[in-house]
């Protein structure tokens, strides 16, 4: 079996268990929207979202739909309810005969005779006790037309666009039911299922008579108690009646029939047609061959599109008072032509339903809401193939995710993730709004925030470790505010040995064998912590460099690792001229105290060296190795012999260019066959005074003198130079050197190199 490359065995092992996590997270949202399994927490959570998603689209009033309401005005002004039928009759007429509304539904049943009026008192009365008070039932003969409320409610019935409500019963049957609109025989042996009842409140037979016609207003709610659906037509016994608001809209559209569309094919049923026995919409027929197709479900329901919160000022449909109507003060535009739903929302009577969109919502405004989606013939439909299109989404979003993610950086992940999402949410509300397509997106949302978060946890738990680890690695080292870099992605860096381009730096202190002879062990122990401290800080803070050991008084140093830098040779020059900056000011302050003085010199070196996590097994340290790194040690030892305070080597002052240089010298250091130019940092080149500038000068000059053995004109210029700067040991040396070099000429062959012997 061929292994993997060594590449993709490493991508493995960092991402591996991410990606099998968000694979496995994937496969069960993937499995869920197959039916594998069911959750019932899912299912609320897609409710909840439905319902939400709902809320977004803004009601807009719809003129063509008002509702009459039983408020608290009208109880107030006409009386307590249920009102007599002679008041219903004058409802009916001023709506039809007055405000010449386009139908009426009455969201209100009347399952039992009116006999309010008292007539049926008067009459037994009549036959009885009073039988031979002659005019009595000459009287009450004249009356009854306007005692006969259910018989005046029916006349203001016959004729007009009227549409009674009913309800369905399981423990009684009271009423007459209008003409089924499909029986049983109708069906020739297809089973079309719907919500049934044994039994039925409806409405008595003088008005059912009188009346356009009737409609059911039972609805059925889910388990969780929340209306989210309306059966269009529903089953009592053997017959099937349409709902309120199919019959109002039908009979406002002026329809000929309301027909349940049978598909052809039993193999080509999707599960929510077998639901319904085959029937997957019901069907307004019109004339002209006009019709509207309204989709339907399990159970011949329809999805219900609520708009708005409900009520008077839920802002999709308007609310006029019973009391207005009745007394004409409702102007004549809001009702004319208009379809009339009579309600009630009165304190006692309020027919409230828990919906999506308001756990209290008028009831009548279900019916309002279905007669303005056939009108607008506009429906809310969940597709056959929605099952499908989700689980693909799943899959698609979930991989994308899951791979995406564990290679992103903490910032990067958080925006994919919430973009992802955003995207989802977008694309789902799309289709919902502008395609009235109905796709739930529970477990879709789930799948994405549970890939997020894992990634996120999985972050937190083991690369913030992994960060956490490397701060304890290299903190002691290296700066606060690298470190802190490093720990943002922390696999770029480790502490395998590896060859890098580096400069390395020693200081020791000058004399600390005579320093510590002077001080108490209190007074050393200070004097070198105030020393180190300083150096340390110097080195980590000022240019970020490495900061390796303590040996003692010297300290050793490093820029260019873990944290790679460019111009490491220049941050540790500029490191070194600070170092002995600070070493002045310690110096003014150790005096002032009355400790001995403070010197220190300092050696740099740039170059190939080895770098990383060195040692035995009882203790390894981050340091580096190699010749250059002997060197620099080297170049720090030789700094006392030339009187200076700062040696760097030729790589270092050409990695540099930037800072001026005094040369010193050529030497071959002990260990090393070739010959090095050394040299003496002073500042940065453009901060360089003309003093200093032509003191380099002149020193140049000097300098090539003593290589081409021209003595008398090389002590010349190293007098006028001492004139300038007495106090330079430089020349001192080079006084001395001349001096031997006179005594004892070097010959013709002389490289001009000086060796040491020692370290």
């Amino acid at each position: 079996m061929r292994l993997l490359p060594a590449k993709w065995s490493k991508i493995l092992l960092k991402y591996g268990p991410r990606w099998l996590l968000g694979l496995l997270i994937t496969a069960a949202g993937v499995a869920y929207t197959a039916g594998v399994f069911e959750l019932d927490a899912v299912s609320r959570f897609d409710s909840l979202l439905n319902g939400e998603r709902m809320k977004l689209q803004p009601p807009k009033l719809d003129p063509r739909i008002v509702v009459v309401d039983i408020d608290g005005k009208s109880l107030t002004e006409v009386g307590r309810f249920p009102w007599s039928r002679n008041i219903q009759a004058r409802l009916v007429s001023q709506l039809t005969q007055h405000y010449h509304v386009g139908a009426v539904g009455f969201d209100i049943s009347f399952p039992e005779p009116d006999t309010s009026s008292g007539y049926g008192v008067l009459e037994k009365l009549s036959d009885g006790e009073l039988k031979d008070v002659p005019a009595l039932k000459q009287r009450l003969t004249a009356l009854k037309p306007s005692m006969d409320y259910d018989g005046l409610f029916a006349g203001a019935l016959r004729g007009q666009p009227v549409i009674l409500g009913f309800n369905l019963s399981v423990d009684q049957i009271k009423g007459q039911l209008p003409a089924p609109i499909i029986t049983e025989q109708d069906l020739n042996g297809r089973e079309l299922l719907a919500y049934s009842a044994p039994g039925y409140e409806a409405n008595i037979g003088v008005l059912q008579s009188a009346a356009a016609g009737a409609g059911s207003f039972s609805v059925v709610t889910d388990l969780d108690g929340i209306v989210r659906t309306a059966g269009m037509i529903q089953q009592i016994g053997d017959n099937y009646y349409p709902a309120l608001s199919l019959a109002t809209a039908a009979r406002y559209l002026g329809a000929v029939a309301i027909k349940p569309y049978l598909s052809e094919r039993v193999d080509q049923l999707s599960a929510n047609q077998l639901a319904s026995g085959g029937f997957d919409s019901v069907t307004i027929l019109m004339p002209e061959k006009r019709q509207r197709v309204i989709p339907v479900g399990e159970a011949m329901t329809t999805v219900v599109q609520y708009r708005g919160k409900g009520g008077p000022r839920g802002g999709a449909f308007r609310y006029v008072s019973a009391a207005d109507v009745l007394a004409g003060r409702t102007p004549p535009e809001i009702l004319k032509g208009a379809i009339v739903l009579v309600g009630t929302t009165a304190p006692g009577l309020v027919d409230l339903r828990a919906t999506p969109v308001n756990p209290e919502y008028p009831g009548v405004e279900i019916h309002a809401n279905i007669i303005k989606s056939i009108l607008d013939n506009s429906f809310k439909s969940r597709p056959d193939w929605a099952s499908a299109i989700e689980g693909i989404e799943i899959l698609a979003l979930g991989l994308a995710l899951s791979f995406a993610l564990a290679a992103l950086a903490p910032l990067p992940s958080i925006l994919a993730g919430l973009l992802t999402l955003g995207a989802a949410v977008g694309a789902n509300y799309y289709l919902y709004s502008e395609q009235n397509l109905l796709f739930n997106f529970g477990m879709l949302s789930i799948v994405i925030v549970a890939v997020f978060v894992l990634n996120v946890a999985w972050g937190y738990f083991f690369e913030v470790r992994k960060g956490q680890a490397l701060v304890s690695r290299f903190g002691e080292y290296v700066a606060p505010e690298l470190v802190a870099e490093m720990a943002d992605d922390p696999e770029k860096y480790n502490m395998d040995g590896e060859s890098r381009e580096l400069t390395v730096l020693f200081v020791d202190v000058r004399g600390f064998t005579t320093i510590s002879e002077g001080l108490t062990p209190k007074q050393l122990r200070e004097y070198i912590n105030l020393y180190l401290t300083a150096m340390s800080e110097d080195i980590r803070d000022s240019h970020r460099g490495t900061l390796d050991k303590y040996i003692g008084d010297a300290v050793m140093a490093f820029w260019g690792a873990p944290v790679a830098f460019a111009d490491h040779a220049s941050r540790a020059v500029a490191t070194s001229l600070l170092m002995q900056a600070s070493a002045h000011r310690l110096n003014d302050d150790f005096i002032a105290r009355g400790w001995p003085p403070l010197k220190i010199g300092i050696g740099l070196n740039s170059g190939l060296m080895h770098v990383g996590d060195m040692g035995s097994k009882i203790r390894r340290a981050y340091t580096v190795m190699g010749d250059a790194v002997n060197l620099g040690s080297r170049l720090e030892g030789i700094t006392k012999v030339y009187g200076v305070g700062i040696t760097v080597g030729e790589a270092t002052r050409a990695a540099a260019p930037e800072f001026a240089y005094r040369e010193l010298d050529l030497v071959r250091v002990k260990g090393k066959n070739e010959p090095v130019a050394i040299f003496e940092p002073l500042a940065l080149d453009k901060d360089l005074d003309p003093a200093s500038r032509h003191e380099l000068e002149r020193w140049a000059l000097a300098l090539a003198a003593v290589r081409a053995q021209q003595w008398d004109q090389a002590m010349e210029i190293i007098v006028e130079l001492q004139a300038i700067s007495p106090d330079r040991g430089l020349y001192v040396l080079y006084t001395e050197r001349i001096a031997y070099y006179r005594a004892h000429p070097p010959g013709e062959g002389w490289d001009g190199v000086t060796t040491f012997e020692t370290k």
